[in-house]
């Protein structure tokens, strides 16, 4: 079956492509419209399809709309309550019911030729749980645990997977909700609310959870698989922070607190699932599951050997979870994910073209993997493009920002460079066959969702990945999947010693990640950045702004 997956509602659209069971393309709408997250979660945004992704991902495959065999929507209104009555103040929900009951409607006059017959409604949250037990590999028979913020009337979901078929275990009712109490946290301190609660988690790490008892009183789990999670009073911890504000250390310690108890209450449920299931391998989604520190406890700590995170974990993954779903239910044996590089490529024809139409200088290497890792061990700083653009919100190898690790100044220089605030880390590249002599936790991490002990032996070696409490959220690199990758490692090691390199987003604040060309160039050409490399082609900023762009040099091999 030819199945196009939508999520729409919410935030982050996004839209996928299963044909007979595997994944085809997948693609989030911010990277074409370039509005982070795609949209606000408001009521009044909940028409807003992602016309563009679901567009591309037809286009990739070579379909039509009328091609299609169904087209799933990651929310079903005929399991939804009135906000009021699920003890929510959101006074305009009602509005985002309607535009979900005429989703197909909609969608009809988005894809021209679409038959809104095909048109299926998939729970949210078991959207969720599908884009994680079924593109988990190695799973097969697995428990799988879904948090966020909300979905129709629930904000939770422990299922199991067995062979085809997703069991709903329990699920816990609304208002109770871990995601949005982390959400009222985020506006609490200053930040954008269903946008930034990454760095809540990463200002957690300055604090300590010196009101963890007060917040217990308001979040706890109830033994049952459930918990109790709402009522928190944020003014009573710690002032409110303005948005251009600087933090305090009341502000750094109510994080942690939040992230103890956040931590404290997964872990319950992880263990309440083990024990009805007693399976070997636990599989996460959901947005809360994007919580690496909370990640990384329940692998450590939970009864699971192996825990597995859906790369593309919140909203936007549920368009893969919802076509994943009918699939297995029509018959079709869903496939694992071998990796996030699921959206936009473009051939070396078609980005030297690309560059010859800018009008900017730029050079084709012998090699460009050797090319930056010279330019990253001579301290520059490497905007790298290459492939197909990640889904999800992880820069993982295809559209990173790329700078040395044994600079200390280079955390700093990186957040200046993205406009970033100073307490958030960076990451490190590891290839996979290293990174146990560098990392303590799990492994092999090929999509940055759990943090790892840096080996004190290396915390002195490769300090601008290792984070104030002396951890790292760690990329494992396998050169089967990542050649080029793991070339410019193993070129940067031998010119260092360092088999790391940081790796984060090849965005600047506020912006999605770099998705095509234009993007990339735009994104160099505003920020002090030393060299793009684009597919094959190598741009050193000293050349952009030293050659006349209408002098005959321009546009060609330097």
């Amino acid at each position: 079956m030819r199945i196009l997956g939508i999520n729409a509602l919410f935030h982050d659209p996004a839209a996928a492509l299963v044909i007979d069971g595997r994944t085809v393309a997948a693609a989030e709408e911010e990277r074409f419209s370039r509005r982070k997250h795609g949209k606000r979660p408001l009521p009044f945004s909940a028409w807003e399809l992602p016309e563009q992704a679901a567009a591309w991902c037809l286009k990739r495959a070579g379909l039509r709309p009328q091609d299609l065999d169904a087209v799933t929507y990651s929310f079903d209104p005929r399991l939804a309550r009135p906000a009021a009555d699920m003890g929510l103040d959101d006074p305009w929900d009602h509005l985002r019911l309607t535009y979900a009951r005429e989703a197909p409607a909609f969608l009809k006059t988005a894809l021209p030729g679409l038959d809104p017959g095909l048109v299926r409604f998939v729970p949210h949250h078991m959207a969720h749980a599908a884009s994680s037990a079924f593109a988990a590999p190695d799973a097969g028979n697995s428990s799988v645990l879904v948090l966020d913020g909300r979905g129709e009337r629930a904000s939770h979901l422990a299922a199991r997977r067995v062979g085809p078929r997703l069991e709903a275990l329990h699920a816990q009712d609304l208002p109770h909700s871990l995601g949005l109490v982390y959400e009222e946290l985020t506006e609490h301190l200053g930040f954008l609310r269903s946008s930034d609660e990454f760095k809540v988690m990463a200002l957690a790490s300055h604090g300590r959870p010196r009101m963890l008892a007060e917040l217990r009183r308001h979040v706890y789990p109830t033994g049952d698989g459930g918990f109790h999670a709402t009522g928190v009073p944020w003014h009573e911890l710690c002032p409110p922070r303005g948005p251009d504000e600087p933090w305090t250390q009341d502000h750094a310690d109510v994080a942690a607190s939040a992230q103890a108890v956040l931590e404290e209450t997964l872990l319950d449920l992880v263990r309440w699932l083990h024990g009805r299931t007693h399976d070997r391998v636990l599989t996460l989604a959901g947005g809360v599951a994007l919580n690496c520190v909370a990640n990384s406890r329940i692998a450590r700590e939970g009864p699971f050997s192996r825990v597995w995170v859906q790369p593309a974990a919140g909203d936007a993954g549920t368009a893969l979870g919802g076509a994943l779903l009918l699939s297995a239910v029509e018959g079709d044996e869903p496939e694992a994910m071998t990796g996030a590089d699921l959206g936009r490529e473009w051939s070396d024809a078609e980005l030297g073209a690309w560059l010859k139409a800018a009008a900017v200088p730029f050079e084709r290497p012998p090699d460009i993997a050797a090319t930056v890792a010279r330019a990253l061990a001579d301290n520059g700083i490497v905007a790298w493009f290459q492939g197909r653009s990640e889904y999800g919100p992880r820069a993982l190898g295809h559209r990173s920002l790329l700078a040395h690790p044994g600079h200390a100044g280079n955390l700093e220089r990186l957040n200046d460079v993205k406009g970033r605030e100073q307490f958030r880390p960076v990451a490190p590249m590891v290839l996979a066959d290293r990174a146990a002599d560098l990392f303590d936790g799990p492994l092999p991490s090929p999509y940055m969702l759990f943090v790892h002990d840096v080996a004190p032996a290396w915390r002195e070696r490769v300090p601008a990945v290792v984070h104030v409490d002396g951890t790292a959220r760690i990329q494992t690199v396998d050169p089967a999947r990542e050649p080029l990758v793991a070339a410019m490692l193993g070129e940067f090691e031998r010119l260092t010693g360092l088999p790391v390199v940081v790796n984060t987003s090849l965005n600047t604040a506020g912006r999605p990640m770099v998705d095509d060309p234009r993007d990339a160039l735009e994104c160099f050409g505003s920020s002090p950045v030393d060299l793009l490399a684009i597919g094959p082609y190598a741009i050193r900023r000293g050349d952009l702004f030293r050659t006349d762009p209408r002098s005959d040099d321009a546009g060609g091999p330097l």
